[in-house]
């Protein structure tokens, strides 16, 4: 095998590599020795088939799998030997007329395009000062939790009154009849059917017009079903519905007590509020981490300046690139970006790419230094993770990792990040800092 670096251009290589037809001859004929004798072919005794007869079959195939090997191993063993890192998988560019390489009259030629990994010397871990915000959970954020646990909890009653009249908020059971030009449409049509005056579960105009019904009362009540209705028979469409009304519930707010704790599989509502005061500490507790790995990422980028990877800032750009034109398109985007060109938003978001391709080289390096890595049973639990969020599609989502390696080592990525960040806090001198709520729960824009 002969490597060359045939070009140097910042951080950009083009390394050639030949391997000469007589080392893949000289493969093949051992390949053809060695299968021969297990030949059983029409015409030819078993283990007796002549060696020039397999190749004439097979030599070929042979021959193209000898290829593929020698393209997986040498292209590692000529990264090696020109002592490179690649910053990314390299792009292959076969040179040879493989048709002549096949029929072992030509060289395998070929050259790899790649980007090296900058030369940099990351922070050491030991000297960088972090601090750590802590907020535990108070009485009072336990009362709201229960609050709202309460809210979810809540339950209808039959109204009371001597007049009782529906009103905003109200549970009315109710029987209807939906007709176009007075004829009835399929789905138009229910039997005690409960709505809650206010939810928006029906067509815009329907809730509001039951708003003073009584119980027993028929009435009918005209609406228009909106112009992007899912049925198209229906979309834009002036409907009348016959409604008689059966029932008026009102809300009964739910009571957490002892006896709500038992129902929901708990010995007590005191240990109902252990749970939640648990809960509550450790979604705070992920909300510090984010805002400490947050000044941490800052204080890395500032720390390390060295050239970039032009395409994997390309290629980070273009990422994020799209989805700003997606979210443009829904008319989802922040106010601010809304008002800028995109020149200016291409300014601002090339920025943010370089930061973030910077931040993985950087980590990458601090992880490499200290032998970071990723075990597959870590993997195998993250993809386990990721399937349980598809409830009866698991076996699909794993499937798909499996026949994806790309997808895989996409999952596999952030795994090795937060390691790395778990390194660093270990090893930091760390000082931990008393914040309020809302300064933990603050947004901050990504970076």
């Amino acid at each position: 095998m002969q490597v060359v670096e045939k070009s140097t251009e910042g951080l950009s290589r083009v390394i050639a590599v030949t391997i000469p037809a007589a080392e893949l001859n000289a493969k093949l004929d051992a390949k053809l020795k060695e299968v021969a004798p297990q030949m059983k072919l029409k015409g030819f005794r078993p283990g007796k088939v002549p060696a020039a007869h397999v190749k004439k079959t097979f030599g070929r195939e042979f021959m193209g799998e000898i290829i593929n090997a020698e393209l997986n191993e040498t292209s590692q063993k000529a990264l090696d030997e020109a002592k490179v890192r690649p910053a990314a998988p390299a792009e292959m560019k076969l040179i040879s007329d493989m048709d002549k390489v096949i029929l072992g009259q030509e060289d395998l030629a070929y050259e790899m395009e790649l980007e090296v990994m900058p030369d940099f010397t990351p922070v050491d871990p030991k000297t960088l000062k972090l601090t750590r915000p802590t907020y535990e959970a108070t009485d009072a954020d336990l009362d709201e939790a229960l609050t709202e646990l309460a809210g979810q909890a809540k339950s209808y009653e039959d109204k009371k009154g001597k007049t009782v009249k529906a009103a905003d908020g109200d549970q009315l059971t109710i029987d209807f009849l939906g007709k176009l030009d007075g004829e009835p449409f399929d789905g138009g049509k229910a039997e005690d059917a409960d709505l809650v005056i206010g939810s928006g579960r029906f067509i815009p105009g329907f809730e509001e017009q039951l708003v003073g019904a009584k119980v027993g009362e028929e009435k009918t009540i005209e609406v228009t079903f909106p112009a992007d209705y899912q049925a198209a028979n229906l979309a834009g469409k002036l409907a009348t519905f016959d409604i008689k009304v059966k029932a008026i519930k009102s809300e009964v707010a739910g009571v957490v007590d002892d006896a709500f704790a038992e129902r929901i599989g708990l010995e007590s509502l005191d240990k109902l509020k252990e749970l939640l005061r648990g809960n509550l500490n450790q979604q705070y507790a992920g909300a510090a981490r984010f805002k400490q790995k947050r000044a941490l990422l800052d204080q890395l980028d500032s720390a390390h300046s060295f050239d970039l990877p032009p395409k994997m800032v390309d290629a980070e750009f273009d990422g994020i690139w799209q989805q700003v034109q997606a979210d443009k398109a829904k008319g989802d985007l922040p106010e601010e970006d809304a008002a800028k060109s995109d020149e200016d938003l291409k300014a601002e978001y090339r920025k943010i790419a370089e930061r973030r391709v910077r931040l993985g080289l950087v980590l990458a390096e601090i992880g490499r230094a200290n032998n970071v890595g990723v075990s597959d049973q870590e993997l195998n639990n993250a993809i386990m993770a990721e399937a349980r969020n598809y409830p009866g599609q698991e076996r699909m989502v794993l499937d798909f990792y499996r026949q994806n390696p790309n997808a895989a080592a996409q999952m596999r990525a952030p795994i090795y990040e937060e390691k790395v960040v778990d390194l660093i806090f270990g090893q930091a001198e760390t000082t931990d800092t008393p914040i309020t709520k809302e300064e933990l729960l603050k947004e901050e824009d990504e970076g």
